[in-house]
């Protein structure tokens, strides 16, 4: 029997059609080259800004040489002035920055012992840092003073020890370490010896760079203290190392304070003991004034940039490529800088003689060099060489010995800072990488960039067991697929469950696998999906009980023909037709359950809600998996073995609600699986992160559709990121967004989600936009929302005029209302949530004023259309503008819903072809005045390039830009006619969308009024409808009843919609007449009608009825009795809600409309009295000359300046935004690498039998995932069928 359900049911028809699988929307080859074009130019830039912050620096240093002469004798404070500033100049940014922290942030205070320990290793730093710099370094030669800073690391070689020693493990890096230590004492010998042979009297400075150097290697003390506590049992170091931690910000204003106040107090003290004035900064020449501004500007941004791009390398995991290697080639570059222009000089002297004097190097500079003119005419470039000569004549380059222990000392320091920081080319990397965990302290040091950068990174303890470094291992995560359905067609369904099904063959559930000494392959999460059907079920006259509905078979056929397509996905000629193995069917207290395991393990558990058992609608639906996932599958057992007596605090240690996390799905959304793994990746790093959002593409054809991709492309490409950068995303929408379960259990938010709307205000802000009220309270509670723009979600949009209008009318209000709600508590969420200040919150108050007089503003903008046309005044047109929309209000009070969109579409074509006018009107009037310097021409022009730019910047959809001239010509209708829809609409709460009707012709479910026959009859037909029930079932139970799949639902025809009520509303009739009465013939322990029909449904599936357990059973008794117990309203309370409901939208409406009126009349009057209260603005012609002046009133320029402004912080923000994707985008290519299978021989029809998956133990080795030529390019859009990602960090 098993064999013949592996042979082809019709051998002559094998032929196929496959749905799409293949990722074909992400442009992974162009993310490949944008990969490898930002790699090159982060890792050019790293070393060109390191060669021009170290140059730059050592240029000031020979400045302040006592003998060089760009600089006078008597203007050498200014130089050390300018040393000084490099110094200071990363402490005065950490004390802006931790002070901001502190007062916009919690911080709390350190203890007085970490306070005296902290500053002390500051001072020793700082005071050595300033001693060396300022007072040591322009005493030595150019070449010692390049690699001097490489000596700097000699205690952090030396702690490198301790620590590894203390870890007492067979490590890696010992050797290296101690050998780096050995080095850099050798160079400090060799330079000893050096200086002291040539001059005793060098040896003051001599002194006092070496113990600068060894006081500057203390800076990164934080490095090696933290692994050395950990292993330690010293109580007082790991105290220490904790409370370090917890008061960082505190810690890091008093060490940034002390390190000014020790510079200044070096910088201040040395320059009167060297008798210098300081009254001469003030008197410098303008010529010298601009070689030292320029230097120090040069020294101070590149060390920044530097820094920030070294940070993006690390992130971008190119740690070897970008990071470490130009660091380390850094010093060797500007030592070449340095010294090659010194020794082409010194040849073109020697060259420029003839021959007639055979002069040395000690020659050249007793001649060349010291002998020179001090006036600085014509190029700074040859005093500058020949001032880095003058450092070099002090020592005898002539001279065999001076050279050799030059050079020797210059190598053993720059190979002890290659050892040092050896053990940076195995450093492992989560894929975000958080700049804190990257880099122990936020200070960079700008005097000495690449050397800072590179002790600054984290030290691990590289031991031979990788298990057991110390690198920080994210625990595997639980996500939990929760999609919720209701009408959606066979086009729609087949896109979800193919990517839940992509989702299945990406990450196995290995968890299946009974090997033990099998290792995982996959260690990042493993995942769970629910379907939730609502009203999946309806009555059928002359049936016992109720059945599934259309859409739920359809989506049961779904089911079985993608499983199909998975399974036979590398299908070839006489391989054996893998069947969907057997799958469980579940009744259930709220109606039925199917649970259906994938190819890989996962499982699919549809839930078909019986609306007369449980609760319907999408947040109930939301509700119920919360409730059910969260409190029950994750809190019950930890309660279990609470119960069992085990520890409370071990447990609390031990629950996951912090690493489980709900995905919220739409019926029809399309999703890859690397889609989800870029949001996983977010809310794993970030714990303060509540929910993540992606981008979401609309789909679809048609003029509503292409109207709407442009309008998702502008909201996610400003408003969606200007909200990520400098706030929250105030809402994840729920057609794909990941919730984090900690976040959602929450106080005040799974709870206050629950509650059952009473008043008209909560029917609007609760049920109309049910994700966005849920953003609502995870801001108010303190969660961060997010966007994250790499990760992409494809979702249907309305293509009809109707449907989007009606659409719309829900979110409107709700959006509104929410809104509103968080500006209202502005204090207490800028109180709780650290991302939303004040100042945000006045933003969004800006953008929700906009949102509310846009009717008025596109009035004015039709007026100013009207006003060109037709040769009429202002006030003229104004009054011409108004009256259509007028009159529009006027029809929406009185005419029905249908109507009123009727009307609004033949008012949008008009508006659209007036709108070409004014953009027209706009184009002439800019080209008769020959200028675009005029407000409406300026703003027009600036739009224009801001969408095209940021078009630009996001390539793979640049032609969307293309809809953008729909758009515009759209735009009076989404922001005038729409807004008046919504407003006067709001009493509707029907969904919308996906609302169907009684087809033509059917029967109603309407109850008619029966006599005593008709009531006998019904009776006796119920009677035989029993036993023809129980019939079927006795005769079910001895043999399986085979239908075959093509007489089930056709594979791409949406089905025939049956006469039933499916408009989900909150609107009820009495129970007595709600509920059908229950048969006295009904016998429970029979099957019920719906499960043996789905049962007989497609013999491609076999289904085998389960029972639930007695725990879980009741846990959705109890759930349905309290939260989801289905509403049931009397005439008198529906008709009070609907009361209600007009009564706000009647006092809202008035609100609403008198803004905007008091908006027109204002305009009206600035207008009516002329030039009396106007600004005037200069007008520029294309010759930049004035031509005239341009007349504007106050209130629209201030408003125009407002908006102006609100559309350069989204513009900016973009930007800023873009680049983190960027880096998200090549840190994942680099993390997930293809690893192709072997094609398995094992599925040839001679071979041998595969294993059924029912048992979730499909075997990996029987998967080929290759194409069926086995030869396929590496940078197709199948990217994920072998991917891999090691969890526990990659090494780069």
């Amino acid at each position: 029997m098993e064999e013949d359900r592996d042979m082809p049911k019709r051998s002559w028809d094998t032929c196929r059609e496959v749905p799409v699988i293949e990722d074909e929307q992400t442009p992974w080859k162009l993310i490949k080259l944008l990969k490898l074009i930002s790699l090159c130019v982060v890792g050019v830039l790293v070393f060109g800004l390191a060669i021009s912050s170290k140059t730059s620096f050592l240029l000031m240093i020979t400045y302040a040489n006592e003998d060089t002469k760009i600089l006078p004798a008597d203007q050498k404070p200014v130089a050390l002035l300018c040393i000084g500033c490099s110094l200071i100049s990363s402490s005065v940014i950490l004390f802006l920055k931790s002070f901001w922290k502190a007062c916009y942030k919690t911080s709390k205070p350190p203890r007085k012992t970490t306070i005296a320990l902290v500053l002390f290793f500051e001072f020793l730093v700082s005071l050595g840092a300033a001693v060396l710099t300022i007072v040591a370094m322009p005493h030595l030669d150019i070449v010692t003073n390049v690699t001097i800073l490489n000596s700097i690391g000699i205690l952090s070689a030396l702690l490198q020890v301790v620590a590894q020693c203390t870890a007492k493990e067979r490590n890696r890096y010992l050797l290296p370490s101690i050998t780096a230590f050995v080095l850099i004492l050798i160079g400090h010998v060799l330079f000893i010896v050096l200086y002291i042979m040539k001059d005793t009297k060098t040896a003051i400075w001599v002194g006092l760079a070496v113990g600068g150097s060894f006081l500057v290697s203390f800076n990164w003390w934080e490095n090696y203290f933290t692994q050395i506590g950990e292993k330690s049992k010293s109580n007082f170091l790991k105290n220490f190392c904790k409370d370090m931690k917890r008061s960082q910000n505190m810690l890091h204003i008093l060490s940034s304070m002390l390190r000014i106040g020790v510079t200044a107090s070096v910088l201040g003290a040395y320059v009167p003991l060297s008798k210098m004035d300081w009254d001469v900064v003030t008197s410098i020449p303008s010529r010298e004034t601009r070689i030292i501004v320029i230097t120090i500007g040069v020294q101070l941004i590149s060390s920044a940039l530097c820094h920030w791009f070294a940070v993006t390398a690390c992130k971008m995991h190119a740690l070897r490529r970008c990071f470490i290697l130009p660091l380390y080639l850094a010093s060797l570059a500007v030592m070449a800088l340095l010294i090659i222009p010194v020794i082409v000089y010194y040849q073109d002297y020697r060259i420029s003689l003839n021959g007639t004097a055979n002069v040395n190097f000690t020659g050249y500079c007793t001649e060349a060099v010291f002998a020179r003119n001090q006036s600085l005419n014509g190029s700074v470039f040859p005093h500058l060489v020949l001032d880095v000569t003058h450092t070099l004549c002090f020592l005898d380059m002539s001279n065999i010995t001076d050279i050799g222990l030059l050079t020797g000392s210059s190598v053993a320091w720059w190979l002890g800072l290659v050892l040092a920081t050896i053990h940076l080319w195995h450093l492992h990397l989560h894929r975000i990488q958080r700049t804190q965990d990257l880099f122990i302290r936020r200070l960079y040091e700008g005097a000495f960039i690449e050397q800072s950068l590179l002790f600054n990174t984290r030290f691990e303890i590289q031991i031979k067991d990788k298990s057991r470094r110390g690198f920080q291992v994210l625990e595997k995560a639980m996500v939990y697929l929760c999609a919720t359905m209701w009408h959606e067609t066979y086009d729609e369904m087949i896109k979800i469950i193919i990517s839940i099904f992509r989702l299945d063959k990406y990450r196995p559930n290995e968890d299946s696998d009974k090997d033990p000494k099998r290792v995982p392959k996959f260690n990042d999460f493993t995942f769970e999906a629910h379907i939730y059907f609502d009203d999946a079920f309806t009555t059928v006259p002359g049936r016992q009980g109720p059945e599934l509905n259309e859409f739920a078979k359809t989506l049961v056929g779904v089911l079985t023909e993608v499983y199909g397509i998975f399974v036979n996905i590398d299908e070839k000629l006489f391989k054996k037709q893998q069947q969907v193995p057997d799958q469980k069917i579940i009744k259930t207290p709220y109606g039925g359950r199917l649970v259906l395991t994938m190819p890989h393990g996962n499982n699919i558990v549809v839930h078909f809600k019986n609306k007369e058992l449980i609760r319907h609608k999408k947040r109930w639906s939301q509700v119920m998996y919360l409730f059910y996932l969260l409190g029950w599958k994750l809190m019950t057992k930890y309660y279990k073995r609470l119960q069992r007596g085990e520890n409370e605090k071990d447990l609390q240690k031990e629950i996951e609600k912090h690493n489980t996390y709900i995905l919220a799905l739409d019926g029809d959304t399309d999703f890859q699986p690397t889609a989800v793994m870029l949001l996983i990746d977010r809310l794993k790093m970030y714990p303060h992160v509540g929910a993540a959002c992606g981008r979401i593409h609309p789909t679809g054809s048609g003029p509503a559709v292409w109207f709407q991709k442009f309008e998702y492309a502008i909201s996610h490409w400003l408003q969606k990121t200007a909200e990520h950068v400098i706030g929250c995303v105030l809402c994840s929408p729920g057609c794909f967004s990941l919730f984090r379960g900690d976040a959602l259990m929450d106080d005040n938010v799974m709870k206050r989600y629950s509650t059952k709307s009473t008043e008209a205000s909560h029917h609007i802000q609760y049920d109309q936009g049910e994700d966005r009220w849920l953003c609502t309270l995870l801001l108010k509670q303190g969660w961060r929302v997010e966007y994250v723009a790499a990760s992409d979600a494809y979702t249907n949009a309305p293509e009809d005029f109707k449907e989007l209008y009606n659409q719309r009318r829900r979110w409107g209000p709700s959006t509104m209302a929410n809104v509103v709600d968080l500006l209202g508590s502005t204090n207490t969420v800028a109180k709780k949530n650290r991302s939303m200040s004040k100042l945000y919150m006045f933003y969004q108050l800006f953008a929700m004023v906009s949102v509310i007089v846009a009717p008025a503003t596109i009035c004015l903008l039709v007026a100013g259309s009207l006003s060109f046309i037709f040769k009429v005044s202002s006030n003229a047109a104004l009054i011409m503008a108004v009256i259509p929309p007028a009159i529009y209000l006027g029809l929406c009070f009185k005419l029905k819903p249908d109507t009123q969109v009727t009307i609004a579409a033949i008012l949008s074509i008009l508006y659209a072809f007036l709108m070409l006018v004014v953009t027209m009107s706009i184009i002439v009037s800019m080209v008769r005045d020959q200028t675009i310097l005029t407000p409406s021409s300026l703003f027009v022009v600036a739009m224009a390039l801001m969408y095209i730019i940021t078009a630009m910047m996001h390539p793979q959809e640049f032609l969307l830009l293309f809809h953008g001239f729909l758009y515009i010509i759209c735009v009076p209708s989404a922001y005038l006619l729409l807004t008046i829809y919504s407003m006067v609409n709001m009493t509707n709460s029907s969904w919308g969308t996906r609302e169907t009707k009684p087809a033509t012709g059917a029967a109603t479910t309407t109850t008619q009024p029966q006599t005593t026959s008709k009531k006998a009859i019904s009776t006796f037909t119920r009677f035989l409808s029993w036993i023809k029930c129980c019939k079927k079932s006795r005769q079910g139970a001895s043999e399986e009843l085979n239908v075959s799949q093509e007489n089930q639902i056709p594979e791409h025809t949406q089905p025939e919609l049956q006469p039933q009520n499916t408009i989900v509303e909150d609107v009820h009739i009495p129970e007595k007449e709600e509920r059908p009465q229950q048969s006295s013939f009904d016998c429970p322990e029979e099957p019920h009608c719906w499960v043996r029909d789905l049962k007989s449904l497609s013999d491609d599936m076999h289904l085998q009825e389960d029972t639930l357990n007695q725990e879980e059973e009741k846990f959705f008794e109890e759930l349905q009795e309290k939260y989801l117990k289905p509403l049931v309203t009397d005439k008198e309370t529906q008709e009070k809600i609907a009361d209600d409901l007009r009564e706000l939208r009647n006092k809202i409406n008035f609100a609403f409309f008198i803004v905007n009126a008091l908006w027109l009349v204002a305009t009206f009057s600035l207008q009516f009295f002329g030039t009396t209260l106007t600004i005037k603005i200069p007008k520029i012609n294309l010759l930049l000359e004035k031509d005239g002046d341009i007349t504007v009133e106050p209130i629209g320029f201030m408003f125009i300046l407002g908006f102006a402004l609100s559309i350069l912080i989204q513009f900016l923000t973009m930007f800023y935004h873009r680049i983190y994707t960027l880096i998200h985008y090549v840190a994942f290519t680099d993390t997930e690498r293809k690893d192709p299978k072997p094609e398995s021989k094992d599925e040839y029809l001679a071979g041998k039998k595969l294993k059924s998956t029912s048992n979730s133990s499909f075997q990996e080795d029987s998967e080929p995932e290759d194409s069926d030529d086995g030869d396929y390019d590496d940078d197709d859009d199948d990217i994920y069928t072998s991917m891999w990602y090691r969890q526990n960090g990659t090494q780069v």
